[in-house]
């Protein structure tokens, strides 16, 4: 599975934010099949009572369309969404 340009950075950032990346590649099953969404994470909060979830979608926008790049990020996060 190819990754974003910046995937490195984002998931470095989000380690330095105190994230502990539990997925790379998440998994979003659907029915037989899945899509992947680039980071899953999660952060403890309060001496392990509680703890904060995230799902990462990672894009550069660096393809030949700024247009077709937005309209793919969008569409995945309109799918995302629904699930």
């Amino acid at each position: 599975m190819a990754k974003d340009i910046f995937h490195e950075a984002a998931k470095k950032a989000l380690q330095r934010d105190g994230w502990t990346i539990t997925h790379d590649p998440f998994l979003i099953p659907i029915n037989a099949n899945g899509v992947y969404a680039d980071l899953g994470a999660e952060k403890t909060l309060a001496a392990e009572k509680d703890k904060d979830l995230i799902v990462a979608e990672i894009k550069s926008f660096v393809g030949l369309s700024v247009v077709t790049d937005l309209y793919a990020a969008i569409g995945k996060y309109e799918l995302y969404f629904q699930l």
